[in-house]
């Protein structure tokens, strides 16, 4: 029998809250924010369509990706978030086991224009880290001159 283990979850929505970035007694930093995820529409049984309703799925970011998120991402922006399920349980003040599902952050992207982020309106200046091909060349390509050379 193969051994065959995968945990890879992709989200995109908006954040229900400003993400607060903490530092654990290790030093390591770490944020926790909530992403909320609109279902798509669907009928009920009278053929209407039902009112939306979203799935808000909490996330965990560690390190690079926690000051990423804290400095980027205000309540209400969209997000991308790539990562893994993590499950945690704990024993409660009054002694009951309690669980939860996290998702821990691997990837973290934008997914609105700087324009369309509320975290560009904020009072801290918002500089988006930007990636561009200027000084690369492109490769050069060869010119065919029809599709008779094609080998398929």
């Amino acid at each position: 029998m193969a051994n065959f283990n995968f945990n890879k979850v992709i989200i995109a929505g908006r954040l229900t809250a400003d993400p607060e970035l903490r530092t654990i007694p290790s030093g390591r930093m770490v944020t926790s924010f909530s992403v909320a995820v609109n279902r798509r529409f669907s009928r009920n049984a009278e053929g209407q369509d039902n009112q939306p309703t979203a799935d808000f799925f909490n996330v965990v970011a560690w390190a690079e990706r926690a000051e990423f998120v804290s400095k980027y991402f205000r309540k209400g922006s969209s997000i991308c978030v790539t990562g893994r399920l993590q499950n945690r349980n704990w024993t409660d003040q009054s002694g009951n086991k309690r669980y939860a599902t996290d998702i821990v952050a691997d990837e973290i992207n934008f997914v609105d224009s700087k324009s369309d982020n509320p975290a560009a309106g904020s009072s801290d200046n918002y500089s988006a880290p930007s990636f561009s091909n200027e000084g690369n060349s492109a490769p050069d390509f060869e010119v065919m001159s029809g599709d008779q050379d094609l080998p398929f």
